[in-house]
């Protein structure tokens, strides 16, 4: 499938959706997407099953604190040259490319890939959301190794980092991104087309598609647009959606500390200021506390939007006195395996509570107030 500048739009606000509040605003890598399909070129999105066993897909992301990007953002120059190293490094040439994660501004950068090289873009990543960190991929999960990876900088850096382990990968790669500037584009986990089938989370673009048009179509028609989130997720992967609640951002505590934007954000009940939910985040929203009880936990989605219109906020952008609603979805089952959970599970961000899935913590409780 060709995108076309509206699917480009709503792929760009379901993104945001599915990051969790992490991810980067999508907005800039939006323009830069957008500005190659007026050009003239391409961006051709291809399912998961599309290439054969053999072919080489070279993912392809930002890294960085998402406040380094709201500061200076990319220019995408580098985005070519960290592909064109890790081709030359391995001495093959990519078929495809695809996202690391289907969340933010790294929903976009492959797709601006794709249009600067004239690349296919593979419609799954390797999250199913946002995560912080480069080893919290299904592909490591599953035993992908990242490296060699590929790291550039707007200024004409370029690296080859191979690492003994996807750990040591992440470590090396976020020393290098502080040093070119807080932010910087990779090549990591190179593998052929059957590896990706084995590994990935499949039709995640698609779904980000999906998730904006259904937000853009409720605000067209003055429909709920938390409906509209929870029709669209109906009948994919992500099984369940729901509010957890409504309120005003009464305290915000957010550091850009060691790469990362870390924090704590606190809502209040409109009606009653001293019921509170208080979320923790590292990038990306990690764990939901109501009045000292766990609602949803990482992996699962954590989402802020705007109470009126649906539309996503990220933790770079919370403010105080906004007025957000509080949204909650399950992550797929490729994602909550035993694996899965020792990788970017609760235990992965030092959070003390165990992962209980979000449709088992809020069962016959009361939620959405």
């Amino acid at each position: 499938m060709d995108l076309t500048v509206a699917a480009l739009r709503d792929l760009a606000e379901g993104a945001a959706v599915l990051g969790t509040g992490g991810g980067g605003d999508p907005y800039i890598g939006r323009l830069l997407v957008e500005r190659q399909l007026r050009e003239g070129r391409r961006v051709t999105i291809i399912p998961i099953d599309e290439l054969p066993d053999d072919a080489l897909v070279l993912p392809s992301a930002m890294m960085g604190a998402p406040t380094v990007f709201v500061e200076r953002p990319p220019s995408g120059r580098g985005n070519v040259a960290a592909l064109r190293a890790l081709e030359e490094h391995l001495g093959r040439t990519a078929a495809a490319t695809m996202p690391i994660e289907c969340g933010g501004l790294n929903s976009m950068m492959p797709l601006l890939l794709g249009a600067q090289l004239g690349l296919p873009v593979i419609d799954a990543d390797g999250m199913g959301r946002a995560f912080p960190e480069l080893q919290m991929e299904t592909f490591a999960v599953y035993g992908v190794p990242g490296s060699p990876m590929s790291i550039a900088s707007d200024h004409g850096d370029v690296a080859i980092i191979d690492a003994l382990d996807n750990v040591r990968m992440e470590r090396l790669a976020r020393v290098m991104t502080v040093e070119m500037g807080g932010a910087a584009y990779i090549c990591d986990y190179p593998m052929d087309a059957a590896t990706v089938r084995r590994t990935a989370v499949p039709g995640t673009l698609t779904l980000g598609m999906r998730i904006g048009a259904a937000l853009r179509t409720a605000r067209e028609r003055h429909e709920d647009p938390f409906d509209a989130l929870t029709a669209a997720l109906a009948g994919t992967i992500y099984t369940h959606g729901l509010i957890l609640f409504r309120g005003k951002v009464v305290d915000i505590d957010r550091r850009t500390v060691d790469g990362f934007a870390r924090g704590h954000v606190t809502l209040a009940a409109l009606d009653d200021p001293g019921d509170q939910l208080r979320i923790t985040f590292q990038n990306e929203h990690l764990v939901a506390r109501r009045d000292g009880q766990v609602l949803a936990i990482v992996p699962d989605l954590i989402c802020t939007l705007n109470t009126d219109t649906g539309a996503p906020v990220t933790t770079e952008a919370l403010a105080f006195g906004q007025r957000l609603t509080v949204y909650a979805i399950s992550t797929p089952d490729i994602m909550r395996t035993p694996a899965a959970l020792d990788c970017f599970g609760p235990a992965a961000f030092g959070l003390p509570d165990p992962y209980t899935p979000v449709e088992q913590l809020t069962a016959g409780t009361q939620v959405g107030a």
